[in-house]
């Protein structure tokens, strides 16, 4: 059984294909955004410093 492919999905690989070259501009892009270090310490700290947020943040009542 073939698997769906969309039409967009199917034009990015066949443009990638022409065009090997925009895999290094596409691996700098993901960098630049999404590919950071993690620091545990730091995500440890974040969420021992985070305050509950209430059920409903206009009602005084709670």
């Amino acid at each position: 059984m073939a698997m769906y492919e969309s039409e967009h999905t199917r034009f990015m690989r066949e443009w990638m294909e022409k065009h090997p070259e925009q895999r290094e501009e596409q691996q700098k892009g993901r960098a630049l955004w999404w590919d950071k270090p993690q620091d545990l310490t730091e995500q440890q700290r974040l969420a021992q410093a985070r305050v509950p947020v209430k059920p409903y943040y206009y009602d005084v009542g709670h």
